[in-house]
């Protein structure tokens, strides 16, 4: 069985941490996905998806020191399903418990989005570098005949 989410998008909120121990972080926020269809008019449509993300321990470390409202990440953890009670009626949700986080791109108002943290959690990762193109003229690195 797998049960895996992968999303990129834009930070909703600045993260809302709570110790639930002295050594037990949890951070929770809102992560924006966005998709952009023509509908049957011919008009743009752009679509906002709002999700809430969770995480816990070192990464929610991570997460309260160098995550902020605007920020655009790369989120992937897998869904979990809760029901909780509210002036008694029974409420359902769905967050993501994220695993892992890159940040990505610029922060909303165009300033560079980088973080070097001192020493990041084993699940955070620092920010995506750009892959490196193969170079398809140089020569073979050694000369394996496959």
């Amino acid at each position: 069985m797998i049960n895996k989410v992968i999303l990129v998008g834009n930070v909703g909120n600045d993260p809302e941490v709570r110790y639930i121990s002295e050594d037990l972080p949890t951070a929770r926020l809102s992560l924006a996905t966005s998709e952009v269809y023509t509908d049957k008019t011919g008009q743009r449509v752009t679509k906002t998806e709002w999700h809430s993300i969770t995480v816990w321990r070192g990464l929610a470390k991570t997460v309260e020191q160098y995550v902020k409202k605007g920020m655009q990440l790369y989120v992937e953890g897998k869904l979990s399903y809760r029901t909780y009670e509210k002036d008694g009626v029974t409420k359902y949700a769905t967050d993501i418990v994220a695993n892992e986080i890159k940040f990505l791109g610029k922060r909303e108002g165009g300033s560079e989005s980088t973080y070097t943290p001192a020493q990041p959690a084993a699940a955070a990762v620092a920010p995506a570098s750009a892959p490196v193109a193969p170079d398809f003229d140089a020569p073979p690195a050694d000369d394996l005949p496959f």
